[in-house]
């Protein structure tokens, strides 16, 4: 089975926008490898640290939110409890 780390990678920002704060910066649990290839995409600053957490790019934060929506919300009427 080929992997698209292209749509991992998509996945991963929107899921970093689910753990947003401080309105820049996400908790950064996720692999290694998509946070680096998020980096040289210029979605987030770089990744390696101390720091538990990731700081957002302009372009990454509105990306991030735009996949989230699209990938996460509900369409069908439902309203959340």
């Amino acid at each position: 089975m080929e992997i698209d780390t292209d749509k991992i990678d998509d996945a991963v920002l929107a899921l970093l926008y689910l753990t947003l704060h401080d309105g820049f910066r996400a908790w950064k649990g996720y692999d290694w490898g998509a946070l680096g290839r998020l980096h040289r995409k210029g979605m987030i600053d770089d990744p390696v640290g101390k720091v538990k957490s990731v700081v957002f790019t302009d372009e990454g934060l509105a990306r991030s939110k735009q996949l989230f929506a699209e990938l996460f919300e509900r369409h069908d009427g439902h309203r959340a409890t």
